[in-house]
């Protein structure tokens, strides 16, 4: 069972976004246990405060480093327990990257706000620091879900079809191909007959190269990292 620890200002967010779909019958399941701890509960003082003013000055409030090094440590990590650090200054995190934690046992997501977290919990306390992309958010609760969803569907038995996986955009480096259901006909706008053909190697070819003229047109960055194959290259001569 994959264990997932999240230390956050805002555990009610975390605790609403897992109760549902893939995520919440995974842990119905047993699957994987998520746990999200309050950091003000590890805050020292009266008033449990979790962040200052930065050294040096400038706007906004910095998180401290103590209250995150004890949420840490109540969760008990080992040496096989990843402990991620979510901020803007992370590595992009990728589907390679999603498949290498849903192999691990036990996971720790700490949630940065304000400014950010003091820099000695990057230093010296996380094993990974990410970044879900190239923007600000508010803080790391949405980022954490996202990491979450995207490991947790990974697991072995979290899909009822284990077979979606291998559909998925990204599974082999590129984007996924067009779907489509009933109606036939919607408004003029017919399914592609190859589809209604019942010929299940005319359907795969067809779907290989609409994955190859989408990934090239919409994300030729990762088009241009993509391990083609012979068939591949014969597939993009005929889209020329």
């Amino acid at each position: 069972m994959l264990r997932i620890d999240v230390i956050t200002l805002f555990p009610e967010v975390i605790e609403a976004g897992v109760r549902y779909s893939i995520v919440g019958r995974a842990c119905e399941w047993g699957l994987t246990q998520v746990r999200a701890l309050q950091l003000r509960d590890f805050a020292a003082g009266k008033h449990r405060k979790t962040d200052d003013e930065p050294y040096g000055g400038g706007a906004g409030l910095v998180i401290k480093p103590e209250p995150i090094f004890k949420a840490v440590e109540f969760c008990r990590p080992t040496a096989h327990t990843r402990i991620v650090l979510l901020e803007p200054q992370g590595k992009l995190y990728t589907q390679a990257i999603a498949h290498e934690l849903a192999e691990q046992e036990h996971l720790i997501l700490i949630c940065g706000h304000y400014e950010g977290v003091d820099a000695r919990v990057r230093e010296h306390l996380a094993t990974d620091v990410l970044s879900i992309g190239d923007y600000v958010l508010t803080g790391g609760e949405l980022p954490a879900l996202i990491i979450i969803d995207s490991v947790v569907r990974l697991l072995p038995g979290a899909l009822h079809s284990p077979e979606s996986l291998a559909q998925d955009s990204y599974a082999d480096g590129l984007l996924g191909y067009p779907q489509y259901t009933r109606p036939e006909e919607f408004r003029g706008m017919r399914v592609p007959s190859v589809l209604l053909s019942g010929n299940h190697g005319a359907i795969a070819r067809w779907r290989r190269r609409e994955q190859l003229r989408l990934t090239r047109t919409l994300r030729p960055d990762l088009f241009a990292r993509a391990c083609l194959t012979s068939d591949d290259v014969e597939l993009l001569k005929e889209l020329e």
